[in-house]
């Protein structure tokens, strides 16, 4: 099974959890890979850390410029018209790399799935497509691009987390609450969590999902 190309960060103790984060538009799996040590997550918690590359491909709001990108951004409007095919195929990407950490006795309910802009949209699909349980989904300044198509397989009991910057320019807060709200309408209880940042990431933030992470794993 071909998976696709990524950063991988491995524990000094043998894997006993992952985190598969997906970057925004335009970036790598490097954007992410360097908070890991950030995180300050205790060396026993034993979790590898996975950031996949997104294949490069025209995106029509950036004049068909090809960049990475999980799916092709068709309108800049609130609503957010994307390429549901190109998203739902990125992931299935994703859940391939969810079986690879299972085939190397990662259960799943010690995976987690991340995701900021782009990459929160995928990993909304990926994570609530499955019915197989995971161990938590981290939003990071992103919205629910397929709410109208997705049909939730995944446990009402999946921990969440939904963060989003209150100056943000790029997506929104708006969409960020509708994204909980529409979770909610499903019969999920995310966590929602708002900092006085544009589209990016901060401290208080970054301490934040380190004691989510730490609730979840250890």
């Amino acid at each position: 099974m071909s998976c696709l190309p990524c950063v991988e960060i491995e524990p000094k103790v043998p894997a006993r959890a992952a985190i598969i984060w997906l970057h925004g538009l335009g970036a790598d799996g490097h954007d992410f890979a360097s908070l890991m040590p950030e995180l300050r997550l205790p060396e026993d918690l034993g979790l590898r850390g996975i950031f996949p590359h997104a294949p490069a491909m025209p995106v029509t709001i950036n004049g068909g410029y090809v960049m990475p990108a999980w799916y092709d951004i068709l309108e800049m409007s609130i609503d957010r018209r994307v390429d549901s095919t190109q998203l739902r195929a990125s992931a299935q990407e994703v859940n391939k790399l969810i079986a690879r950490e299972m085939a190397r006795g990662i259960p799943p309910q010690r995976i987690v799935l991340a995701g900021f802009s782009q990459g929160g949209a995928v990993v909304y699909e990926a994570a609530l497509g499955r019915s197989e349980p995971l161990g938590g989904l981290l939003v990071l300044s992103s919205y629910l691009a397929t709410w109208e198509s997705l049909d939730p397989q995944a446990d009402r009991q999946l921990p969440i987390l939904v963060q989003h910057g209150t100056r943000d320019p790029v997506v929104p807060e708006l969409l960020g609450q509708r994204a909980c709200e529409q979770l909610r309408t499903w019969g999920y209880t995310p966590e929602y969590q708002t900092y006085p940042m544009e589209h990016t990431l901060c401290l208080p933030q970054i301490q934040a999902i380190r004691a989510w992470l730490l609730a979840r794993l250890t």
